[in-house]
């Protein structure tokens, strides 16, 4: 192994491993990721999915579209249903949204097949947030046409006053918006050994640090797709 991944400043090193039949014989596979750490830094470049087959011993090398972040991670599971594990990769981008990198993909027969892409998910769910009357928010979401309400009133006075007169209305219109994917999480809602996932996605009000609550979005496998099951708002208590 060490022959292989030649760990030295120039070439990857193993920055993430897991273990599991990944490839549908039943043998377990192992599987890494690999990167070329940045010397005085935690930031990883060149982040790359190798899979090594438990029978053969041969190893096969994915390429990700976004390679580079913080804190590379690894979970095996079952999200499709049929009994064989999936990779799930989680790369933090290290900004100041906290947003982070998702890919999963299958290995059936040694074949690698993207289930999940992260920018694919982050352009099929768009959501629109407006400040309205009253010290309400209203955020939108375009995929599924919902409609959800934050009740903003328990904000503190200098907050509220900036935004509202003294009747509750208005000064001036005001819109926020809804972070890309900062959570990924794989869950068994129904306890069947197949793994949904739970998406979070933070509503940001005037600016990103101004948060009013997260998108909870949850996905099951459907028709070859991972598709919306379930949808919440969830906000911060007072």
């Amino acid at each position: 192994m060490y022959n292989y991944f030649r760990e030295t400043a120039v070439h990857p090193r193993i920055v993430a491993y897991a273990r599991g039949d990944v490839n549908g014989d039943i043998i377990p596979d192992g599987v890494y990721l690999t990167g070329v750490k940045t010397p005085d830094s935690p930031f990883v470049q060149n982040i790359t999915l190798v899979i090594q087959d438990g029978r053969t011993g041969r190893f096969a090398n994915i390429q990700l579209k976004q390679n580079s972040g913080y804190n590379p991670t690894l979970f095996l599971g079952d999200f499709t249903g049929n009994s064989i594990n999936d990779i799930l990769i989680g790369i933090n981008s290290g900004g100041s949204g906290a947003i982070m990198y998702y890919y999963i993909y299958s290995f059936i027969n040694n074949r690698p097949q993207l289930l999940f892409d992260f920018d694919v998910y982050n352009e099929e769910y768009q959501y629109t947030v407006t400040y309205k009357d009253n010290y309400r928010v209203e955020v939108v979401s375009e995929s599924n046409n919902k409609k959800y309400i934050i009740d903003i009133s328990t904000r503190g006075a200098d907050y509220l006053n900036e935004i509202y007169d003294a009747n509750g209305k208005l000064k001036s219109p005001i819109s926020g918006f809804v972070n890309p994917l900062s959570g990924l999480y794989p869950v068994d809602f129904d306890a069947n050994g197949v793994y949904e996932l739970l998406a979070y996605q933070r509503i940001a009000g005037r600016y990103n640090a101004d948060g009013l609550g997260y998108v909870l979005n949850t996905l099951k496998w459907e028709n070859n797709r991972f598709a919306l099951d379930n949808q919440n708002v969830a906000i911060w208590g007072s």
